[in-house]
Formats: structure tokens, sequence, C-alpha cells
């Protein structure tokens, strides 16, 4: 494979939203561009991306609170999942967070998505007994 990851510029922000809108991960309550935005203007979260050439294949958005480590927007282009791209990404976050001094990761699945659920169970990621509980402050 290819394949080389790296952090995210600003300059990657439209093909990165334009792959989170592909991979299906964006809802509208939840600004892409704005967490893209946010990522990459705090120091301890980073959006990390896969090229294959010149062309973005996957990212994994990462932040560390100081307790726990946090993935989202684990996206896979379509023709390259099943290649391992998604393994390469969960690894480099997971890098990432313990540069970071972090012993911890979580991330969130909707409960409907099997795929996903299948794919971090094979990297050893197991479910917790655990209640997310949210409130928008947003209005």
């Amino acid at each position: 494979m290819g394949v080389s990851v790296e952090a995210a510029s600003v300059a990657d922000r439209d093909a990165v939203i334009a792959l989170w809108h592909a991979a299906g991960l964006t809802r509208p309550w939840n600004d892409p561009a704005c967490d893209f935005d946010t990522a990459l203007s705090n120091p301890t979260s980073a959006i990390l991306i896969a090229r294959d050439g010149n062309d973005l294949s996957g990212t994994a958005m990462v932040g560390f609170d100081g307790h726990r480590g946090w993935v989202y927007y684990l996206a896979v282009a379509n023709d390259q999942r099943g290649s391992g791209l998604g393994r390469t990404l969960m690894a480099t976050a997971e890098d990432w967070l313990r540069a970071k001094g972090c012993v911890a990761i979580r991330l969130m699945v909707r409960g409907d998505n099997e795929g996903a659920r299948g794919f971090y169970s094979a990297i050893g990621y197991e479910q917790q007994d655990v209640i997310t509980l949210g409130k928008r402050l947003d209005g």
C-alpha cells in the first residue's frame, strides 16, 4: 500500500469534509467545517489524513482531553475499504494519543452501525458498559 498518513492542514479542509459526507459521517446538527477548524486550532487535537499519492483516502480526528483520548470521523474512501487503511489510521491515532501521554481511548459508534462495530471489535476495541449522556449548548 503506497499510502502515507500525516496531519491535515487548512488546505485539506474541503477534501476532508467531502470524504466525511461521502462516508455518511455527517449529521445535520454537527457542522463538519466547524469540527475541522476546531480540531486544527487546538494543540490537543488533530485530523490525521491518509493519502494515496495526491488522493485523500482516509481520515481520523483525534483528541486528548487530559483524561481520555477520543477518535471521531474515521473515514475510508469507498475504493480503499477492505485494504487495511482503517487499521492503519487507528494505529496512527493510537500512536498520536500515546505521544500525548494518553493511556485510554474511547470512541462512539451508533448502535445500528454493525459494520463499524465489527471493525472496531476486530482491532481490539470492546463494548463497555457506559451510557453516553449529552446536551446541546448551541441553542
